[in-house]
């Protein structure tokens, strides 16, 4: 018999599931683990790892090329360019379809059944501010899903996912499901009845853990390796700014494998030769040379954590230079991060306004995704519904369990 399971294909982490008398069960992607690392690597002859084994060759210094946070380019052109990878030219879509005809494969071997259904989360927008690339973006996930061996494919929003598996909250309570994922936030207001959850009204903005990393990175990393420095003029007199562009992809996880080319490498050098500050592009230059971008954003995510936690941290690019680092206060994320919160509020605002309810009419709020640990989101959230508990305990797992319910209401449908 196929089957139907749930699917949470996420920016930073994936997660297969099923309902077993009623309740979710997920399959174990990696030995112990229920989650895997949504991350690729390709050796040049074309094998092909997944999850933390791909993260482990990266820590090791494999010769390859490292990928991650794949879910951001749905929708946007770069999915479809096609490039060298693994000894061949593929283009992103086809790495994403690889990545989930493996999560297939792995969960068949668990469940010893073939699986043909799926109901995969999505985000409620993955691009907030255009509704072409945001229909896009879903009509390239329904691809993919295809090309990975799915035939009957469903969506349900994340965090409607979320609300049908939240629980600690009384019958006809109203909640707000906060869910950070890496690359979107999304919210969505629901009533308890009957077990059940009526959704009043979903939101969402493309804003994630990945953007929070992006922006520590431009504002703490990026300026030691020259971001924001000068180069003189080769023919004139005069200064130039180094070219923003070069800092911003290397800040920003989806980009990064695609700097290590002669052309990016062959500016650095130039842009060394004329810097007011040469010793920050020779660092530059290093990273490109070393392949060491991934390496940085591993090291500012783990800073975020760290200064999150309420201790001065630093993001340590010793990889780079011997004793460079760049400090982290907790104080230091709060300013890097007013934006995001500002951001947060109004989208919360909205998802009220939505549903025409008062801040006083939500009775708990229930967070989801690694990203919603963040103070930040729990400063935003409380700035707007400050008499409304905070509901933590399955942050990780409420998106996946609530799609594994509904996998078998997909199933009796059918």
């Amino acid at each position: 018999m196929d089957l139907t399971v749930g699917l949470d294909f996420g920016t930073s982490n994936s997660a297969v599931g099923v309902a077993v008398n009623g309740q979710p069960w997920l399959v174990e992607l990696e030995p112990g683990e229920k989650t895997l690392p949504t991350a690729v690597f390709f050796d040049p002859k074309g094998g092909m790892r997944l999850g933390s084994a791909a993260n482990r060759a990266l820590i090791d210094g494999e010769e390859g090329r490292y990928m991650r946070a794949l879910k951001s380019v749905l929708g946007t052109p770069l999915l479809r360019e096609t490039r060298p990878i693994g000894g061949k030219r593929q283009s992103l879509l086809d790495v994403i379809a690889l990545f989930l005809r493996d999560l297939r494969v792995r969960t068949e071997d668990q469940l010893r059944n073939p699986v043909t259904g799926v109901v995969s989360g999505r985000p409620v927008h993955f691009h907030s501010r255009d509704a072409a690339m945001d229909a896009q973006a879903e009509r390239d996930l329904r691809e993919a899903y295809t090309m990975a061996g799915f035939s009957d494919i469903r969506f349900l929003p994340e965090p409607e996912a979320a609300a049908l598996s939240a629980r600690d909250l009384a019958a006809g309570e109203i909640g707000l499901v906060v869910d950070i994922g890496g690359g979107t936030s999304d919210f969505t207001l629901f009533r308890k009845a009957n077990g059940r959850a009526e959704v009043l009204a979903s939101h969402g903005i493309r804003l994630g853990g990945t953007h929070f990393d992006r922006a520590l990175s431009l504002r703490h990393a990026m300026p030691l390796l020259g971001a924001g420095t000068e180069v003189r003029r080769a023919l004139a007199e005069g200064r130039l700014p180094v070219p923003a562009s070069l800092f911003n992809d290397l800040a920003t996880w989806q980009k990064i494998p695609f700097l290590y080319t002669r052309d990016t490498l062959s500016l650095a050098r130039d842009l060394a030769r004329h810097a007011v500050e040469p010793e920050k592009l020779v660092r530059l230059i290093e990273v490109l040379e070393a392949e060491l971008g991934h390496d940085i954003a591993f090291a500012v995510e783990a800073a975020k954590i760290g200064a999150n936690g309420g201790k001065d941290a630093a993001v340590n690019l010793s990889l780079v230079e011997k004793g460079l680092s760049a400090p982290l206060t907790p104080a230091d994320l709060a300013v890097c991060l007013a934006g995001n919160r500002a951001e947060l509020s109004e989208a919360i605002r909205d998802t009220l306004a939505l549903a025409g309810l008062a801040p006083d009419a939500i009775g708990a709020v229930v967070y989801v995704g690694g990203s919603s640990l963040m103070d930040v989101v729990a400063r935003a959230t409380e700035e707007v519904l400050p008499q409304a508990r905070a509901l933590r305990g399955e942050a990780f797992t409420a998106v996946i369990d609530g799609l594994a319910l509904a996998s078998s209401e997909a199933r009796q449908g059918a």
